[in-house]
């Protein structure tokens, strides 16, 4: 260390902390790093990754520590930068727009914006998930059909690169700019992480913001929202009806992707655990303040319903990922941040320090077809011989479209702009010992999906690739992913290649890397 340099905390081999520092919430994935750097500055993360370069060690940055796959525990890492404690959200005057650390985790950044200002960002549901990682993907949630993407309202970066020679500096680049400070904006605003240097600071103001008052910064949320919570159980659930029931979602979003339509009040999660699980289940939000709120949510609601052939139910016990939610059977009328720390910290599944997951995802522009219905149903209904079927395999959609359809597929580097809904194919798990079968199941039920273009998601008519937030190593495995539609494409689509361009500019030494990072140009 250069004397004057700012040192960043160190945690090493022996140190209590180091446990907690070396893996994440997917216990399939630990570290071994010599030494992990927790720096509370932009200067001691520049410091920090400058020792890296210095030693040549492998460097690795974790911000929240909810990435799905190795992107940061794997066995090369040498040196980890945990970015936890630069967790601040301010509103910053030179730039007229917000300033959120890396580190600050989801449910925070809603609550600092909301308490002190009255504004927010479309962000996901999950409290814990750090703002590093949720940014650089691209970033969803509740309110995202009627406000666009997390990234659809970032206005620039600060982030520490390293040149050619091996020096690392703090650049801060924002939409405005051009040539490759226009690309270093333009790359995280859906590259995912790990792939350019290390966010010190997001800049977040609306593209439709007018002068310089914070509170015209970003958009307001709703001031209330009806939420719905309801379980349809698996033995009232034929065939019939579990296809009705996920084709009913599926069509249902397809009808109205478009932005600026009443609809896109509307966002819901329908959860399908295996039928180990007892139940199904649904969470419905809609800003309250629209015309006739209750009207758009009851005729969502039996939509559904009608379609699966089973009355609702309350949701008495898990679901998906959250906890039971049996008052929600009627909707209720709640205060937009009540409901998003309701929602937020119900996640018990998620809090399991020995959780253990695998995770595959596709962007779907239209409903399933009658054979991938079949298909879901049978892969959440088989118990094999002998086997001991988990509660937790599942696949959750997720809604989609609405205003982040109105943002063109080259506007940011998230290409999938004109899908109608998501998919999760996810299961949880504890015991290292049910690694392999887990990871079978999802496997096997992905590529029968998918069986018509080589077991994965390719861009076409009915699908549209996959989320780089949900990484799936498998994507680039030919082993998996027969389609010969390389896991870039089904990332990234024809932005890769811009990627690509701000990772020559910026990271010509190839010094932020993982499994699925921005590769240099050939």
């Amino acid at each position: 260390m250069e004397q004057g340099r700012q040192a960043a905390p160190t945690v090493q081999p022996g140190d209590p902390r180091y446990a907690v520092l070396t893996s994440g919430i997917n216990q399939r994935w630990q570290a071994a790093p010599g030494r992990i750097r927790l720096p509370r500055t932009t200067a001691e993360t520049v410091a920090a990754v400058q020792d890296a370069v210095d030693a040549d060690a492998r460097l690795s940055v974790r911000s929240g520590g909810h990435c799905f796959e190795d992107f940061v525990f794997h066995p090369g890492v040498e040196a980890l930068l945990d970015m936890s404690a630069m967790n601040t959200v301010v509103y910053d005057e030179e730039h007229s727009a917000f300033s959120v650390g890396p580190g600050a985790r989801l449910l925070d950044v809603y609550e600092a914006l909301f308490l002190g200002w009255g504004v927010t960002v479309p962000g996901g549901v999950c409290a814990t998930v750090g703002a590093g990682g949720h940014v650089a993907g691209g970033g969803y949630g509740l309110l995202s059909r009627s406000l666009g993407l997390v990234v659809d309202h970032l206005y620039g970066v600060e982030v520490v690169v390293v040149d050619a020679a091996g020096r690392a500096r703090a650049v801060v680049a924002t939409r405005e700019d051009s040539g490759a400070l226009g690309d270093l904006w333009w790359a995280h605003t859906g590259g995912g992480g790990g792939s350019l240097g290390v966010v010190t600071r997001y800049f977040f103001r609306s593209r439709t913001a007018r002068g310089p008052a914070p509170v015209d910064a970003l958009p307001k949320p709703p001031a209330e929202v009806l939420v719905s919570a309801v379980a349809l159980p698996w033995d009232r659930l034929t065939p019939k009806g579990f296809a009705g029931l996920l084709g009913a979602y599926g069509a249902w979003h397809e009808e109205h992707i478009a932005p600026g339509s009443p609809e896109s009040a509307l966002g819901s999660l329908l959860m399908l655990n295996h039928r180990a699980n007892g139940t199904v289940g649904m969470l419905t939000q809609v800003d309250a303040t629209v015309p006739d709120a209750q009207k758009l949510l009851d005729g969502y609601l039996d939509r559904i319903a009608d379609a699966a052939g089973v009355r609702p139910q309350p949701v008495h016990s898990p679901v998906g990922e959250f906890g039971p939610m049996p008052e929600l059977l009627r909707p209720k009328r709640l205060p937009w941040l009540t409901a998003a720390r309701y929602i937020g910290t119900n996640t018990p599944v998620l809090n399991d320090p020995t959780l253990r997951g695998k995770h595959k995802s596709a962007y779907a522009r239209t409903a399933l077809t009658e054979e991938q219905l079949h298909t879901v149903h049978t892969h959440l209904t088989r118990v094999r011989p002998g086997e001991r079927p988990n509660p937790q395999l599942m696949l959750v959609a997720m809604s989609y479209g609405g205003e982040i359809a109105a943002t063109a597929p080259a506007g940011t580097a998230v290409a999938q702009r004109d899908s109608a809904y998501k998919l999760l194919y996810q299961a949880f798990w504890t015991d290292p010992e049910d690694d392999a079968a887990n990871v079978a199941r999802v496997r096997e039920l992905y590529r029968d999906v998918y069986a018509d273009t080589g077991g994965v998601p390719v861009p076409g008519p009915r699908a549209d690739g996959a989320y780089i937030n949900y990484p799936d190593a498998d994507l680039s495995d030919p082993g998996h992913n027969v389609s010969g539609v390389p896991w870039t494409t089904l990332y990234f689509k024809d932005n890769y290649p811009r990627l690509q361009r701000a990772k020559a500019q910026w990271d010509p030494g190839d010094r932020f890397r993982h499994a699925q990072s921005i590769g240099l140009p050939s």
